[in-house]
């Protein structure tokens, strides 16, 4: 967060940038702005809606950043890995749901899809 926080010119935002990514990967069994918010301590989800929606702030910027930090600590000789899944759900009420086809039924169907990235290096972890 150190690198990217010059990127949110506003203190809020950038607290609640912070407050999102830290509960990116945590225990939370749902990654949604009320789950999120929740996890940070907010008694409403509120701003994490704001920041998805209206904050402004550089993407381009935060991506190679990202993308930097990602060369120091992995390496430059890696490949970037791009999965896409798409995610069946029964009814309309979650957020970005449509009816593409997708793979995993086979057929058009109401499904979210999510798209992964990965950087594959021949770098060995620790």
């Amino acid at each position: 967060m150190a690198r990217i926080a010059v990127r949110f010119g506003r203190v809020e935002p950038r607290a609640t940038a912070r407050a999102y990514l830290l509960g990116l990967p945590s225990s939370v069994e749902r990654r949604n702005c009320w789950q999120l918010a929740e996890q940070a301590g907010q008694a409403r989800p509120g701003p994490m809606q704001r920041l998805l929606r209206y904050a402004r702030w550089d993407a381009d910027a935060v991506r190679d950043d990202l993308c930097a930090y990602a060369v120091e600590h992995l390496g430059a000789d890696g490949i970037l890995v791009v999965d896409e899944t798409g995610f069946l759900k029964k009814g309309r009420a979650s957020a970005g749901v449509q009816r593409p086809y997708t793979g995993t039924a086979g057929r058009i169907e109401n499904a979210q899809v999510g798209v992964f990235l990965a950087l594959a290096t021949e770098r060995k972890g620790p």
